[in-house]
């Protein structure tokens, strides 16, 4: 039953400098997306190590590495002499969005976060508490601070636009922040190391949330929207002009 896993899902190296994936970790997400779309019955015996190393295209130790992080997600378990079976299945959850693997990833990243986030920042304009407010706040105040170390905090950005999202009083806008966290976290990576080589680059970034914050405070919707938008832009462009 090799054809539960397409041969168009094999495993291929990343592209993105220092985001390389083991082998048995790539297998492992193929067969995680698998069986969390359904695509195996509850209780249904996995093909054979032999056969999965064969669709693959790797060895049976690495094929037995990723099943042991399976059973270490419980999603499936094992019987003597049987093989392995699927725990959980069936359940048609949503597959999320899967890795960041190279350069297209994150740019079709940012493409999604231009429609969302200025979207999600005017509503936070509208609809923000005070407690909303504080949150973001705190998280520029940790961008402050690294800023004037010469660091980027990429938890404190990533922190100040989910704190914007759940401002907003529309929980998809924070479900799909949490959703893309580890893929913003890559873009962010690269986006710091880009600020250090500019100028002034660090301020200047800083200077974009701290504009989106005054608006979401003083209730300005559209400019709330505009600088968001603009901030990403400006990460977008900066990070694919390395």
């Amino acid at each position: 039953m090799t054809d539960k896993v397409p041969a168009t899902s094999r495993p291929r190296e990343s592209s993105l400098p220092g985001q390389r994936k083991s082998l048995s970790d790539m297998v492992f997400d193929r067969m995680y997306r698998a069986i969390k779309s359904g695509a195996y019955a509850p209780d249904e015996r996995l093909p054979t190590e032999h056969d999965l190393a064969s669709e693959f295209e790797v060895s049976r130790p690495i094929v037995r590495e990723a099943l042991r992080k399976l059973r270490d997600q419980r999603l499936i378990y094992s019987r003597q002499g049987a093989g392995s079976f699927v725990r959980q299945a069936g359940m048609r959850e949503p597959l999320g969005f899967g890795q960041v693997e190279n350069f297209s990833d994150l740019h079709r990243c940012y493409e999604f976060r231009l429609t969302l986030e200025p979207a999600g920042a005017a509503s936070a304009a509208e609809r923000h508490t005070q407690a909303d407010l504080a949150l973001i706040q705190s998280a520029l105040e940790l961008m402050r601070d690294a800023t004037n170390r010469n660091r980027h905090r990429e938890d404190a950005d990533f922190q100040f636009h989910l704190a914007i999202a759940k401002a907003s009083g529309n929980r998809y806008f924070s479900t799909a922040m949490e959703a893309l966290k580890d893929h913003i976290a890559v873009g962010m990576q690269f986006h710091g190391r880009s600020l250090k080589q500019t100028p002034d680059g660090l301020d200047h970034v800083y200077a974009e949330h701290q504009a989106i914050f005054e608006a979401i405070q003083d209730h300005r919707a559209e400019d709330a929207r505009q600088f968001m938008a603009t901030h990403l832009i400006g990460s977008r462009d900066r990070l694919f002009a390395e």
